[in-house]
Formats: structure tokens, C-alpha cells, sequence
């Protein structure tokens, strides 16, 4: 029976979100109970004070790309535009013109890249976000990038992994060049 339950929230995800998530349902039907740990796992990767949806958005696009995860990145994109981030906005970031963004999808993207890839930059992101937003605000936003990386190094290893090639922004495909 909780198989079941946990199968049918899993579809109504994908549904949602037109997303496979056929690593969910391989693990709901191996272990259940490592498929309510990651439910509850949840609630720390939805967190958000202090600061701007476009930020937390840009930078969990920016730690998914940084993953390499074609599905995953198309996930952030559609739940992004479901939260009302412009699609301009996501396009511009996805081609690689943070700048484009405006200023706040700019900051989240770099400081995405910047603490996904453990660059030199990391840690004055950190301070220009904390700056911005407060701490409670840089708090969230690690919490995106850190989270955000979780599932497709879960995807990965579990042999559902996928590489970046197109991804879709409203009614525009867009071929990635690369990784950020």
C-alpha cells in the first residue's frame, strides 16, 4: 500500500512537471523507507528567506547545468516558469548572457557556477550575496545550490543520468554549448 501511495505522488510529479522520474520509482520499489528519507530531504531543498525567486532559480539552473543533466535542468526551467520567472530571463542564463538575466538572475547564477565548481570566486559571491540579501538569504541560496546538485548525482548513480543538449523555454529550444 505505501508502495502505491508513493508510486502515485511520484506520477503526479512527473505530470506535473513533465518529468521521468523513473529513478523514484526504482528506489520506491526497492526501499520505501530511502524514498521517505528523500521526501523529507525536501523541505531543506525548498527553503527560501530573504531573497528573490529569480535568484534561487538562476543558481540552482547554474548547479544543474554545472551536474550535466539535461532532465534535471529542464525541471528547474519548467518550475522556475511555473513560479513566474520570465522566460527571457531563463533563456538569457541558459545562453550563457548572465548579464542579460537583470542583475539579481546575474549574482544567483554566478554564485551557482561559483559554488558548484569551487571557484576563486566563491567566496566574494558569497560575501556580494550576503550583502544583498542577508544572511538569511545566503543561507538559501546554498541551500538551492547544494540541493539542487543532490538529484543528478542521485540520477547518475543510479544509471538514469542524462547529459545537457536542448532545453526547452516556453515555446524556444535552446542547444546548450556547454555546461556552465
Amino acid at each position: 500500500m505505501l508502495k502505491g501511495q508513493l508510486h502515485f505522488i511520484t506520477r503526479k510529479f512527473e505530470g506535473r512537471f513533465g518529468y521521468d522520474a523513473g529513478y523514484l520509482h526504482e528506489i520506491i520499489d526497492v526501499s520505501p523507507l530511502a524514498v521517505i528519507k528523500f521526501l523529507l530531504f525536501q523541505i531543506m531543498a525548498s527553503h527560501r528567506q530573504n531573497i528573490p525567486r529569480d535568484v534561487v532559480y538562476a543558481a540552482k539552473l547554474a548547479a544543474t547545468l554545472c551536474e550535466d543533466c539535461g532532465p534535471c535542468a529542464q525541471l528547474v526551467v519548467n518550475a522556475a516558469l511555473m513560479d513566474g520567472i520570465a522566460p527571457r530571463v531563463i533563456a538569457a542564463l541558459l545562453r550563457g548572457d548572465p548579464e542579460a538575466a537583470g542583475q539579481n538572475a546575474e549574482l544567483g547564477f554566478r554564485y551557482g557556477v561559483a559554488v558548484a565548481q569551487n571557484t576563486g570566486d566563491a567566496l566574494n559571491l558569497s560575501a556580494q550575496v550576503e550583502s544583498r540579501f542577508g544572511k538569511r538569504g545566503l543561507i538559501s541560496l546554498v541551500f538551492a545550490v547544494a540541493c539542487t546538485r543532490v538529484y543528478p548525482a542521485l540520477k547518475r548513480g543510479l544509471g538514469h543520468g542524462a547529459s545537457c543538449a536542448k532545453i526547452t523555454v516556453a515555446e524556444e529550444t535552446i542547444v546548450l554549448k556547454e555546461a556552465a
